[in-house]
């Protein structure tokens, strides 16, 4: 039996409504990273002036603004800069990351990134990290179980930092998912069909589907080739609505 045109309208709009949502819940969080990369890129070109390569301690001009944005944004529960390889003039690799505790506070992570007995030492494989290095936008990654900040189930959303042209690491927020799923569930729940999110690497980052649960990966289209288009569509009769300036797809049966 067919669908009438004007039930299809209102599908496509209560569709594109909740994309829209999706969005612009998470657009907070991608403000916060912005403004780490903002402050970051302007930190390495004070440095650049000056004639030298930037060094661990320089970072610690970021970190004001590391504790308002942990205290201001109540959906992000990590933030901070993570460097490329040889960036910096003292160490081989650097995380500058602050995050909240069970309590409020704020505190450092901290980490041994030595080589020779860390195994978080090459941070680069992690998608929060290669996806920005490798397509220059910014991207969700996850959710995945953070051993190296929280242990728990979370997102990371990050951003490329650049100086003059070239990659220097990635401005970068932590979200965890219990919380996202709280602000989006009520949101695809609201849906006629069974819907999810997906990330650019097809990873389901929340599901009001059973037959999509968090953390699974939809097989498919090209997801992050989707994102870049901006434009709804069908592929092997799933509905696809990319949340437009967010890099998550809905996805419905």
């Amino acid at each position: 039996m067919g669908v009438s045109p004007g039930l299809a309208t209102l599908d496509t709009e209560a569709e594109l409504r909740v994309a829209a949502q999706v969005g612009g819940a998470l657009e907070a969080v991608f403000d916060t990273v912005a403004a780490t990369r903002a402050d970051t890129a302007a930190l390495f070109e004070r440095v650049a002036a000056e004639g030298r390569r930037p060094a661990s301690a320089d970072l610690a001009a970021l970190r004001p603004g590391l504790h308002l944005r942990l205290v201001r944004e109540e959906l992000v529960s990590g933030v901070g800069f993570v460097a490329a390889p040889g960036l910096l003039a003292d160490v081989p690799a650097w995380l500058e990351w602050w995050q909240s505790g069970a309590d409020g506070d704020v505190r450092p992570l901290l980490l041994d990134l030595d080589p020779g007995h860390s195994a978080y030492s090459d941070y680069t494989h992690w998608d929060w990290f290669a996806l920005p290095r490798d397509t220059g936008r910014r991207a969700v990654a996850g959710p995945y179980v953070d051993y190296l900040c929280s242990d728990e189930y979370s997102l990371t959303l990050s951003e490329p930092v650049r100086i003059q042209g070239r990659f220097a690491g990635v401005a970068a927020a932590d979200v965890y998912l219990r919380h996202f799923e709280a602000a989006v569930l009520p949101l695809l729940r609201s849906l006629p069909r069974p819907a999810h999110l997906v990330n650019a690497r097809g990873r389901v980052a929340a599901s009001a589907d059973p037959a999509h649960l968090a953390g699974s990966l939809t097989k498919g289209p090209d997801f992050g080739r989707l994102l870049t288009t901006a434009r709804p569509g069908v592929h092997a009769g799933l509905r696809l609505v990319p949340c437009r300036g967010v890099p998550l797809v809905l996805v419905l049966s």
